[in-house]
Formats: C-alpha cells, structure tokens, sequence
C-alpha cells in the first residue's frame, strides 16, 4: 500500500505586472517583436487592457507613414493606401481576415457549429471577398478625405481610431461575454477583464480622443470623443450579433469588432 502524502498542487502562477500586460497586446494584437511574454490567463488580463496602447502605436507608424508620403508630393488618395496598408502588415492582416470569416459565418445562415465550421475554413466566401472590399474602400475613402484637410489632421483622426479599434476588444473580452470554441484565442481571452476595468479603460480612451481633439477646438474635441464612443457602439452591435448566432467570441470575431470599430470611427471622423 502506497502511504507516501499525495503530490502538491502546482504553485500558481505569480501576479501578472503591467510589463506583462503590454507585452501580451503587442505579442498578441501586433507582429513587433516581444521578449519575455506571459501567455497565461494573469498576463492576457492585463494585455486586454492594455490592447488601446497596443492600436495607438499601430496608429501612430500608420499615420507616420501616411504622412510622409504626403509631404513626399503623394496625393490623399495615395497616402490614404499607404495609411490603411500599414496596419494590415503589422498585425499579419489577421484582423482583416478575422472580418471575412465573420462574413461568411454569418451570412452562411447556418446554427452556431456549422457557422464556426464555415469561419475555420481557409478561403474566403463571397459574403467575405465584398465585406473586404467595402471595409476597405471606407477605410481609404475616409482617411483620404481627414489628409484632404491636412497632414496633422489626419494623422492624428488615424492614431485615435486605431486606439478606439484596440478598446473594442477590451471592452469584449469583459467578463460574462463567453468563448464560442474552448481553444483558440478567443477562449484565452474571453472573459479575462473584470467590468470595471473595461469600462474604465473605455471612458479613459474617450476623454483622450477629446483631448486630442481639442487641438482643433471645442467641436474637434466632441467630433473625436463621440467618434470612438460610435465606434465602440458599432463594435457592440456586432459583438452582440456574434454572441446570438455563434455563442460567444472567437479570433476571429475579435478581428472583426476592431476593423469594424476602425472603420467605424474614421468615417464619422471624416463626415465631422
């Protein structure tokens, strides 16, 4: 008979600091090269906070690149491709891809399994091919028409729509909101953030649209806020579309609410 005292639990693991956090968002929602991430449950709590900083530097190499092409002799229209390009190749264009398998598993009309079945094929439907295309004839359409008002404008209606993008899955890996499949990353960080947080870091983003909107007066300051209030708004809509017909959040979906949120906040930019 064995009397020997049963093994111990596994310790858990040590508290995950900010460091972690921001290495996990820019390890997970970016292709820049990160050092020493935690890919626990700990870290993608903190990395989902810390995903808006993640998008304003996306922003930011998007509107830098946007805006020497301006100050190079390229027109608006040229710069706004070379603007919307920039995050596509920073983040392996997987949010975009996240978007057509969005399409196509909803469009598909099919229940939850079969529409899952649908967005983990390798191509692309027809639901996905023109959501693409519209998506990004948008993104370019209205980035060309904020470098039509000026370079500075623009860059800065770019950097804050890709900080608003970046909220959005925040605010969806919230707690309460489930993983449609028990794997993928989906399930990593699916309900990771506590309410509060969320919603704090949601209203942290806005008031710093304002005030980077302030820059062009009291009405930049609303126009920017109530752009990425809109477009969280936007992201909501398809979040919830998403819980119904799929049970939860996947990648995939997760791509999607920030192109959505993206596209969201730099048309309502460019109308203002």
């Amino acid at each position: 008979m064995d009397t020997s005292p049963p093994p111990e639990p596994p310790a858990p693991p040590p508290p995950a600091k900010v460091l972690d956090g921001v290495r996990f968002a820019f390890g997970t929602l970016t292709v820049l090269p990160v050092r020493g991430a935690r890919w626990d449950r700990a870290a993608a709590r903190r990395g989902m906070v810390c995903a808006p900083l993640a998008g304003l530097v996306v922003g930011l190499c998007a509107a830098a690149l946007g805006a020497a092409a301006l100050l190079l002799g390229a027109g608006p229209l040229l710069a706004a491709v070379v603007t919307v390009a920039v995050p596509a190749a920073l983040t392996r264009a997987l949010h975009l891809d996240g978007l057509a398998d969005v399409a196509d598993g909803l469009g598909s009309a099919r229940p939850a399994e079969g529409a899952l079945a649908v967005m983990k094929r390798s191509d692309i439907g027809p639901f996905g091919v023109v959501t693409l295309l519209l998506v990004l004839f948008a993104q370019v359409a209205a980035v060309a028409e904020l470098y039509a008002e000026g370079w500075a404008h623009g860059a800065g209606a770019v950097a804050v729509a890709a900080a608003a993008a970046r909220t959005a899955l925040t605010l969806a890996a919230r707690e309460g909101v489930p993983a449609a499949r028990p794997e993928g990353l989906g399930a990593a960080v699916a309900g990771v953030v506590p309410v509060r947080s969320a919603a704090a870091t949601g209203a942290v983003v806005v008031l710093a649209a304002a005030g980077a909107g302030a820059a062009e007066g009291p009405y930049g300051a609303v126009r920017y806020a109530a752009a990425v209030v809109l477009a969280l708004g936007a992201a909501e809509v398809l979040l919830a579309r998403c819980r119904r017909r799929l049970g939860g959040v996947t990648g995939d979906v997760f791509g999607a609410l920030a192109e959505t949120s993206l596209t969201a906040a730099l048309v309502v930019l460019a109308l203002g």
